[in-house]
């Protein structure tokens, strides 16, 4: 039995493909085992991810520790880094078999192949032109409780900055009967929550002309087992009326939204090549405000994008802070070769980034904070995740359906005797109504002390 390793960087369609591949092998006769040191395999697979210059930097560096790790193991390079630089990869002394996307499908028939002549080879689409979608499957992930559910894959925004169009190819939906058999193994195996999530979610089944993104949350809400339905990264176009009556209707669908925004300038938008202005973005939080009590809006900024200029910083300030997110996202921008705005003058100093990102990520701080503290004298449907020791004290932590994480002294909470309330006899992965009784001023989470009902 052959011992292989997989270590995934990037996004979470990144890990579910991850664990697709693992099921894959597993089933096969692999041995599965950590990407550890102290721990030799005989395979190693890197996912890797391109979003930025940094990740394929990283990407490069843990192919290169895997042959270290093992210079007679065999190395595979999976993923966006192989699309973004086949040349380069197949160049790589490390990487013996490259594996793009639309192609880890076949890791098993690869290996297979492999040790059969042990030539190296390449297994590269291109993927611009593939409009197959990608069948991988999973039925369990290395989470307790959450299990994340890819169900699109491709983007044709084309975005300035972005190099994943590139990477990933056009937009392909995955069948929703699939989704719905995926969904169903996972709920038998014990999952109460579930993310549905894509490279654009958004576009789902714009390719097929079928079913809507809104068509998979209904199916998904109408299966016995599943509790809890989480949205990866929304596109703001999407949030109309229509949308969100529809969504508020499945009592399943969390509160909890993430809309990108990346800027809260329209000048900076149009440069970015984005599809959406601020007043629209604006209408879209009213929305959802409009149909939920209070939900949980998150995002995405970029700082420092070319040509933006204090001024336009103090206006992306001013917007997201009408807007008052539950939570923020900040990222410095990070020059992509291959992409539009590698090329455009006007870079922004790495200091001036540093400054706007630092003041952006006090501001989200602040926002957390007072959005958190309403709910502070509630109590809190809370589902369960692990249990922790924090600062010498047990917890039990988990969230809330908006996303808030809650963290229960463990102590008090097993007086109380719950875990014979919860019909399994664990308390991990099972909802909880407790009293949210204040947050904790360094992390930002409600602590959860006085308990109720299982």
């Amino acid at each position: 039995m052959k011992k292989v390793a997989i270590h995934n960087l990037g996004c979470k369609v990144n890990s579910y493909e991850a664990e697709s591949m693992e099921l894959m092998l597993k089933n096969a006769g692999y041995e599965i085992v950590p990407f550890d040191e102290a721990i030799i395999a005989d395979v190693y697979i890197i996912n890797t991810c391109s979003v930025t210059n940094i990740a394929d930097r990283k990407s490069r560096q843990m192919l290169h520790k895997a042959k270290k790790m093992n210079p007679s193991a065999v190395v595979i390079a999976a993923g966006c880094y192989v699309q973004a630089d086949e040349a380069g990869v197949k160049k790589d002394e490390a990487v013996d078999i490259v594996l793009g996307n639309n192609m880890k499908i076949n890791i098993v028939d690869v290996l297979e192949q492999y040790f059969k002549d042990n030539t190296a080879d390449e297994y590269v689409v291109d993927i611009s032109h593939d409009t197959e979608y990608e069948e991988l499957k999973i039925d369990k992930v290395s989470e307790h409780t959450r299990a994340y559910i890819k169900i699109q894959d491709g983007c044709n925004q084309f975005c300035s900055y972005c190099i994943i169009p590139y990477t990933r190819g056009r937009i392909r939906s995955r069948a929703i009967e699939d989704v719905v058999e995926e969904v169903r193994r996972l709920a038998d195996n014990g999952y109460k929550e579930v993310v549905l999530t894509g490279i654009h979610l958004s576009s789902y089944g714009r390719d097929t002309g079928k079913e809507t993104l809104l068509d998979v949350i209904e199916a998904v809400n109408s299966i016995d087992g599943i509790e809890r339905i989480r949205l990866g990264s929304l596109e703001p176009r999407i949030v109309t009326d229509e949308f969100v009556s529809r969504i508020s209707s499945m009592k399943k669908l969390c509160p909890h939204f993430h809309l990108s925004l990346q800027s809260g300038c329209d000048k900076t938008l149009k440069a970015m090549n984005r599809k959406y202005d601020t007043a629209e973005y604006l209408k879209g939080c009213e929305i959802l405000r409009k149909y939920y009590d209070n939900p949980a809006i998150t995002t995405d900024v970029i700082v420092g994008f070319p040509g933006e200029t204090e001024e336009d910083f103090k206006i992306t300030k001013a917007f997201v802070e009408k807007v008052h997110f539950y939570e923020m996202h900040i990222f410095k921008y990070s020059r992509r070769k291959g992409t539009v705005a590698d090329t455009m003058p006007d870079q922004v100093d790495d200091k001036i980034k540093t400054a706007r990102s630092n003041e952006l990520i006090e501001l989200a701080n602040e926002m957390s904070a007072q959005y958190r503290s309403t709910y502070a004298d509630s109590d809190l449907s809370v589902l369960i995740e692990e249990k922790q020791n924090i600062a010498g004290k047990e917890y039990y932590t988990g969230y809330t359906p908006n996303y808030i994480r809650v963290m229960i002294s463990a102590e008090e909470f097993d007086k109380e005797n719950v875990c014979s309330n919860s019909g399994n006899g664990n308390i991990i992965n099972n909802i909880y109504t407790v009293k949210g009784c204040g947050l904790d001023k360094e992390k930002l989470h409600i602590i959860g002390m006085e308990n109720y009902n299982g």
